[in-house]
């Protein structure tokens, strides 16, 4: 039985009952009533703890069931049923919290889009946006959301990427800038280019993981379990020697009414909900409640180095020419020579110069693994790797590099880097000053380069020409004080490490689904710095979260004290519990704001 049902039964029986005395004078008819309501939920919550034993953990309904039977065999059944929608009443709570997670990304699921406006030899045609492929040009009209990944082929336009990315601001988009699906348009029609179906859109992966972080529940009760035993002795210990002393057993319902441990039950899921909602008003999705425990507790963070602590786009470092050729003119013959080649380091090539620029070629001719030939300002280029390019032995660069002869006569080269994220930097800082001082980078480059990287951002250690095995010996070698440990990563090859990290860490705006998929918390902006603020969400979450249960339990120890000596009426100590859960849940909810921390790492990026 569902607990809302339960809840709903409870309060209908309880209503039936409060008529049958006050109005029809039906006392023992009234007692029956709540006597049986009382025994079947007492069944069943005594059910659902013995599963609850069986898995492993603590039953903190315990003290739950005593009370609703001890408040009947002394006959104080209004106390009793006013136990019942108290403990009914919190578990619907927890099944509303829970499902709430999702709350800020729910307005996706319930708008997907479903068509797309193709356009075809001039024609809009308007198709299922599953039917949509790649290379398909679609028409955005303003307001619309954008149906699938592409880029901007004409027009220019705002987007609101805000339920995606968690940034309130407009973003401008126009000529080969990139349009993420769910975005929405703003006052202008663009014209885009497909560049992934609709499976593999940014607007399906987010639809995904709200899936997969409701099909993966919250264990909730972790928290609860480390004050439930002795808080149950406790309240077993002043109940029996308030009886023992007043030879009432009256004293003992009474002490036990306000022992229930809705403070236990309620504060941790609560708390932890509004944590996972603050943290999605950030752009970050955090599939569960445990994960929030565990990160807020890390002591290690490792990254991936290219598109994690870099941006993954490799950009002309260094232009090494030869007499007589300088280096604008040999950047500018090589850019030409390679404006038609779709090779990543070709781009790069043609992007660093103005493309007005760029002189006529003709007679390309592609070596396969080695470089290409073309014809530039009637002289014979060569470009491409050193032994294509010249005779030379030697290795002329230990970094990623393309050489280029002119007329059969080496030239130079041009060396490449990836460059470091801008907020890289100020991201570790922020990091260690929530208190992780063991950061890791863990990359499959050459010593030299990722070391020049880790010392660039203040990475404590580095691990360089790692394949994807070593990553994870890397993780799984960290000693017991160093953990919980923590991987951020972005491509295929990081989801084995962020499955075997005790947390894993996707940026997922660019990244791929499978990173996604295989991580506890997505960054769907490409900020590094949101790691930060995930981390300073999850702290402030479980601070809250630890002091709602607190609260609540000295509350109930206070309140039990008093019940002891007799002078809360079993009726009255059940009503004072609803004031306690009241504070409890109030206190939990803070979790739910942005708190000075957060506010101080936006400030400080923001600023950076």
């Amino acid at each position: 039985m569902k607990h809302t049902t339960k809840f709903a039964l409870v309060v209908l029986f309880g209503v039936l009952a409060l008529f049958l005395e006050f109005v029809f004078h039906l006392n023992l008819v009234a007692q029956i009533i709540i006597t049986v309501v009382g025994i079947l939920i007492s069944i069943s919550m005594l059910i659902e703890m013995i599963k609850t034993l069986r898995a492993g953990k603590y039953g903190i309904d315990l003290l739950a069931i005593t009370a609703i039977i001890a408040t009947l065999a002394v006959g104080e059944y209004w106390a009793s049923i006013v136990v019942l929608i108290m403990l009914t009443g919190g578990d619907s709570l927890e099944d509303y919290a829970a499902h709430k997670a999702g709350k800020e990304l729910q307005n996706l699921l319930d708008n997907s889009p479903q068509n797309a406006h193709v356009l075809l030899d001039g024609k809009i045609t308007t198709k299922p946006v599953d039917a949509v492929q790649i290379g398909d040009q679609v028409v955005v009209k303003p307001g619309e959301v954008v149906p699938v990944d592409g880029i901007v082929l004409s027009g220019s336009s705002i987007f609101d990427e805000s339920s995606l990315t968690g940034e309130s601001n407009p973003v401008s988009k126009s000529l080969n800038d990139d349009l993420m699906s769910g975005s929405i348009n703003g006052d202008g029609a663009i014209t885009m280019k497909v560049t992934k179906i609709a499976a593999d859109s940014q607007y399906q992966t987010i639809v995904k993981l709200v899936k997969a972080s409701e099909a993966q529940p919250a264990h909730f009760v972790r928290l609860a379990d480390r004050y439930a035993i002795p808080f149950t002795i406790v309240s077993y210990l002043i109940a029996g020697i308030a009886w023992y002393i007043s030879k009432d057993p009256v004293r003992f319902a009474e002490v036990l009414v306000v022992a229930s441990p809705c403070p236990l039950i309620l504060a941790a899921p609560i708390a932890l909900v509004s944590g996972m909602s603050s943290a999605n008003r950030n752009g970050i999705i955090i599939k569960n409640g445990t994960t929030i425990e565990k990160f807020a507790t890390a002591k290690t963070i490792a990254f991936d180095k290219t598109g994690t602590l870099t941006k993954g786009i490799l950009a002309i470092d260094q232009i090494k020419s030869l007499p007589p050729y300088t280096n604008e003119q040999l950047l500018s013959l090589a850019a030409s020579a390679e404006q038609q080649s779709s090779h990543i380091l070709a781009r790069s090539i043609v992007n660093a110069v103005d493309s007005k620029t760029l002189l006529p070629v003709s007679d390309i001719q592609e070596v396969t693994g080695m470089g290409i030939t073309a014809q530039v300002d009637h002289q014979q280029i060569k470009i491409g790797r050193q032994k294509f390019a010249t005779r030379e032995i030697k290795p002329l660069s230990k970094q990623t590099a393309i050489f280029v002869s002119i007329n059969d006569k080496f030239a130079g080269y041009i060396t490449f880097s990836d460059q470091i994220r801008p907020e890289a930097q100020i991201t570790i800082s922020q990091l260690n000053e929530l208190g992780i001082k063991n950061t890791l980078m863990i990359s499959g480059d050459q010593k030299a380069t990722a070391e020049m990287v880790g010392n660039q951002i203040g990475i404590a250690k580095v691990y360089s020409e790692c394949l994807p095995k070593d990553k994870i010996a890397v993780l799984k070698d960290q000693e017991n004080h160093l953990r919980p440990v923590v991987m951020v990563g972005d491509g295929v090859n990081d989801a084995p490490s962020l499955t075997v990290a005790d947390v894993g860490i996707a940026m997922g705006a660019r990244g791929s689904t499978a990173a996604s998929e295989s991580a506890d918390i997505v960054i769907l902006k490409d900020d590094l710095g949101r790691v930060a603020r995930a981390l300073s969400i999850s702290q402030y979450t479980m601070k809250i979260a630890k002091q709602s249960v607190l609260i609540g339990i000295f509350i109930c120890i206070g309140l039990m004290l008093v019940a002891a000596t007799g002078i809360i009426p079993a009726l009255l100590g059940a009503l004072f519990q609803e004031v306690v859960d009241t504070v409890t849940i109030l206190w939990a909810l803070l979790a739910h704001r942005d708190n000075a921390s957060l506010k101080a790492l936006i400030a400080q990026q923001k600023n950076n």
